[in-house]
């Protein structure tokens, strides 16, 4: 079953029966390209692992030819396939290949024409099967850090690795000293294992201007989707979700690695066997206990229960199964370990339930009994050491109100992204998630609208793997909410849903028939506060030449009668809007020495955008281009609650709208100072109407893929399975087996 926000685990694309090693080459020789009657033409003639192309078919004349699409022969090994092409003319490549890089020819034939015949090759070459692990980093100078990337090739295969001061640029590392340096480069190959290559890297022994570092790694040309950053400090911090996911002994502490023993999906091969293809994980996040001092650790339902698809009495194990191959305890030879046994979850497919929680019994001796989390202690000053685990605040947490919105820092230490820090951008938020029964996404469970829950600002501070981690006040630990979903719009910006603390506990502790607080310290403490997003820029999206015509006229026309030095407004421009990127907007400049200056949010058909400036400034051509953008959420009580119930009077309507899929209360990009009403719409469509002003709010729209189920936000097209490549017989099939896909070749076990 999938949990929720773990690394995409997809159907194991290909059996890796290698009947020799390096592997056949198809028979290519004689196959025309096109006939007289009929030309392919190829979206690309190069792709990964992880891509698609479309295929064209073209009659003489340049119409589309009506054809029927077939593999004709290519360069992987047998037993690894050529791929798949649909009716439609899209070419999917095989999930592994047996060489650096292979040739497949595809072919079009005429219909009512059979003779008529094209053929055109795409080169496929391997593609990243997740991102680099760790995906980031906090490291003091001379600090090592071991760095793993995983590419979709068997038993050949390796890795360019790069430095660079920039995401975007890459060194070889020979020439960036400054930067560090990377050494001891192997590659471990295998006949049932994709190829797996790791780097030591070592942080310079002086801190670079900036204190930033990104390793990136790259295979035939094709660079992962997304760099290692890497926080070079001075504040003696060194932090790494390695440890997150690492095997643990002894008591176990929490923030680590785990999940349901069953938690991975079955497929039949050609005999009709079954054998596992795909498994999921998440976060063990926090120790609660009930009024019988019985202890229990908490995640989500999807990482414990497996949406509602697992039994109680399960096992759960840490770590969990996408960090041990896929291969469940019970399997000779797996490193996971049986730490505690599910006991309660709130069912998800109820619209009386709002968290995605379960509880697993403890098993004696298995967890530390102070409900301590990994990398949760204090800042240590000018120490090397490596931050340790410490307990959350004991109790039922902290709630979020008015008074600390607009100041508090959240954190959590969870499997993928480790350690992590960032403030709350809405709340009141609700927001629909879509579960499935399966890790690959391909059985539709239920589809759930939560309300009241917590969205928590930043592309970095959360990913794939870290669901049902516990998120708390970073200034005393004490305990917010439990995240269990997160979403990006691809270019650093990112929202992270977490469910209150309080209603986690309520919900829960009526499954298990009593109170339940949360094991910790009576002591409050701070957490290390580290921040891995890029400060927020502008909008880079582009607004249409006609739209900044109009705001243009507007501002020398109808705008210029806002300006009144008496009422605090100073000028009017023409802008492009925060609120909802893309659309033309109204500048007000106002007297940054008037408490507050009385404008519209809406004027002669545009957007406004307030910003604070003076007349000095504005004569000198100085003044500020945007408003200053502002973390958190600074309203006051009033405002905050009818802000809360505009949300929650039309999120309903709002989200009959099929891209539309959360609503919420932050606030204003366009006019810092006001109140806002959060949409977020699905990246890929447009929704029906974008109003500016709801109930008297402005409102801010927010565009973000739809939040990820298993997939990593920075996966490609096609992600594919980080299992162990061999046929694992399941103990249980978690999900009825179903007959492999028709591209699929079967996973065999390898003798």
């Amino acid at each position: 079953m999938p949990p929720y926000l773990t690394p995409r685990i997809a159907l194991a694309s290909a059996s890796l029966l290698l009947l020799a090693a390096g592997c056949g080459t198809g028979q290519l020789s004689g196959i025309a390209r096109s006939t007289g009657a009929l030309a392919i033409t190829p979206s690309s003639s190069t792709i990964s692992t992880n891509g698609q192309v479309r295929l064209t078919a073209l009659l003489p004349s340049g119409e589309p030819a009506s054809v029927r699409w077939s593999i004709a022969d290519g360069e992987n090994a047998p037993s690894l396939g050529e791929g798949q092409v649909d009716a439609s003319g899209v070419y999917t490549p095989p999930g592994a290949l047996s060489r650096n890089s292979v040739l497949v020819h595809i072919q079009a034939r005429l219909d009512g024409n059979p003779s008529a015949i094209a053929t055109v090759g795409i080169n496929v070459t391997p593609g990243f099967v997740q991102s680099l692990l760790p995906e980031n980093a906090a490291l003091t100078s001379g600090a090592i850090l071991e760095a793993t990337a995983e590419i979709s090739e068997v038993n050949a295969g390796s890795v360019k690795w790069a430095l660079s001061s920039s995401p975007s640029g890459s060194s070889v590392f020979d020439d960036v000293a400054n930067l560090g340096a990377i050494d001891h480069a192997s590659c471990q190959h295998s006949l049932d294992q994709f190829t797996t290559c790791k780097i030591i890297y070592t942080a310079p022994a002086f801190l670079p201007t900036g204190g930033v570092v990104y390793l990136s790694a790259s295979v035939n040309g094709t660079s992962v989707s997304s760099p290692m950053k890497i926080l070079l400090n001075n504040d003696g911090i060194n932090s790494s979700p390695s440890v997150n996911q690492a095997q643990q002994n002894g008591a176990i502490v929490l923030g680590s690695s785990g999940g349901n023993d069953n938690d991975y999906d079955t497929y039949l091969d050609r005999s009709g066997n079954s054998y596992i293809a795909d498994c999921c994980g998440g976060t063990l996040g926090a120790l609660l206990e009930d009024a019988a001092h019985n202890q229990y650790i908490l995640s989500n339902n999807h990482v414990l229960a497996e949406s509602d698809q697992a039994m109680i009495g399960d096992t759960i194990d840490q770590p969990g199964l996408i960090d041990n191959g896929c291969v469940p305890s019970s399997h000779a030879g797996s490193m996971l370990r049986p730490i505690g046994e599910l006991k309660h979850f709130v069912p998800l497919a109820s619209s009386r339930t709002n968290v995605d929680a379960a509880l697993a019994a403890v098993v004696a001796g298995a967890v530390d009994r102070s409900g301590s989390i990994l990398q949760l202690e204090a800042p240590k000053g000018n120490s090397s050491a490596p931050l340790g685990a410490a307990p959350p605040v004991e109790g039922t947490g902290e709630a979020l109100t008015a008074a600390n919105l607009g100041s508090i820092e959240v954190a959590k230490s969870s499997r993928t992204t480790g350690l992590t820090c960032s403030t709350v951008e809405t709340v009141d938020l609700s927001v629909r998630i879509d579960y499935f029964k399966d890790c690959a996404e391909t059985q539709t469970y239920y589809s759930k609208t939560y309300t009241g829950q917590i969205g928590i600002g930043g592309d970095r501070f959360s990913d794939a793997g870290d669901s049902g981690a516990l998120v708390v006040d970073a200034a005393n630990a004490q305990p917010v909410g439990l995240f269990f979903a997160g979403g990006t719009d691809g270019d650093g910006a990112g929202l992270s849903v977490a469910n209150p603390i309080g209603d986690v506990l309520q919900e829960l502790g009526v499954e298990a028939g009593s109170r339940l607080s949360v094991v910790g310290t009576s002591t409050p403490h701070k957490v290390a506060c580290i921040r891995y997003d890029e400060p927020s820029a502008s909008s880079a999206l582009p607004v249409a030449p006609d739209e900044m015509a109009r705001a243009r006229f507007v501002a020398e026309t109808t705008g210029a009668s806002l300006a009144n030095a008496e009422t605090g407004i100073l000028a009017v421009a023409p802008g492009k809007s925060l609120d909802n990127p893309g659309e033309a907007a109204l500048i007000v400049y106002v007297d940054k020495s008037r408490p507050h200056v009385n404008v519209p949010a809406f004027f002669d058909g545009l957007r406004t955008q307030v910003i604070s400036t003076d007349a000095a400034a504005l004569a000198r051509n100085e003044a500020p281009a945007a408003p200053v953008k502002i973390s958190g959420i600074h309203l006051s009580e009033t405002t905050l609650a009818a802000a809360e119930i505009a949300v929650r009077q039309y999120a309903p309507q709002l989200m009959t709208d099929p891209a539309i899929f959360g609503v919420g209360v932050t606030q204003s990009h366009d006019s810092p100072a006001d109140a806002a009403l959060m949409v977020l719409v699905d990246i890929d469509r447009d929704p029906h109407s974008t109003p500016a002003t709801l109930a008297g709010f402005r409102v801010r729209y927010v565009r973000l893929h739809r939040f990820h189920v298993t997939q990593s936000k920075y996966s490609g097209a096609r992600p594919v399975s980080s299992c162990a490549l061999k046929g694992l017989v399941p103990a249980r099939a978690a999900q009825p087996a179903v007959n492999a896909p028709d591209n699929e070749t079967p996973v065999l076990p390898l003798d």
